[in-house]
């Protein structure tokens, strides 16, 4: 894509599709996914994950190569500022870096963000040197509050988390991107490579996703696809698309060619 690069603080990253290593039906069907996406970030549930340096058993972490992803740690499962604040803890010192994808959940059943306590947390954390990227609704203020308190990005959903319902809200996505200067990365709610498409046609500077990919029929398939859809949807951005008329155009000319 013309040399560009997904940029997140001090980062800079050759694919602008994030991915997640949770839902998958083995732990080698993960990592052929991962491989097959082009992603160059892959973000992992701390909460969720034994981090106890004397454990025995695997973990994801374990297959994840390090010397190919980053690692992105996330709070999922934090429903206060403190608990995603203690998380991001752990996975400091579990060595996995000051990037962090911020959760705070406010709602069980639909996983909405509480985007006071998102606010209160980013401000906390950003302050402590972590590189805040935090999942937000699609409230164009909040966004603003959230790039004005420090995060590196701001990531709105699209969707409810896991409903693969697609973009639900252009129009607010398109306001996000008119309020913040910084990166904006879909988070949640894709459902098929169209949506990742769309996405990324909008102007977003990225994607990311997990139980799109990890619940398809063929993981591995799906992940190459929306390796491709977020490829061919950023150039499509980057060339420009024609403008919609209301009626028909040809699309040969209407002159009779000269012949000299």
């Amino acid at each position: 894509m013309n040399g560009e690069k997904l940029k997140i603080g001090p980062h800079a990253f050759d694919s602008r599709l994030i991915i997640g290593s949770g839902k998958y039906p083995s732990p080698e069907v993960m990592v052929r996914a991962h491989e097959a996406s082009g992603a160059r970030v892959v973000t992992v549930a701390v909460a969720r994950v034994n981090l106890d340096p004397a454990r025995r058993e695997k973990t994801l972490l374990d297959f994840i190569d390090r010397g190919k992803y980053t690692i992105l740690p996330n709070t999922a499962g934090a429903y206060t500022a403190e608990e995603a604040i203690r998380i991001a803890h752990l996975a400091r010192s579990a060595g996995l870096g000051n990037l962090l994808k911020l959760e705070v959940l406010g709602d069980p059943k639909t996983l909405l963000p509480d985007v006071i306590g998102l606010l209160e947390a980013t401000r906390i954390l950003v302050k402590e040197g972590f590189i805040v990227m935090p999942y937000t609704n699609d409230d164009p203020i909040v966004a603003k509050k959230l790039e004005e308190a420090g995060a590196a990005c701001v990531m709105p959903l699209a969707a409810p988390i896991g409903s693969g319902r697609g973009i639900q809200n252009r129009l607010n996505i398109q306001f996000i991107r008119e309020a913040v200067s910084c990166p904006v990365i879909v988070d949640a709610g894709v459902g098929t490579a169209s949506d990742a498409a769309i996405c990324m046609e909008m102007g977003v500077d990225g994607v990311l996703m997990n139980t799109a990919i990890a619940l398809a029929d063929d993981p591995v398939m799906m992940a190459q696809a929306m390796c491709e859809a977020v490829s061919a949807g950023r150039k499509a951005f980057l060339a420009g698309r024609i403008p919609m008329k209301e009626y028909g155009s040809p699309s040969s000319p209407q002159e009779r060619f000269v012949q000299k």
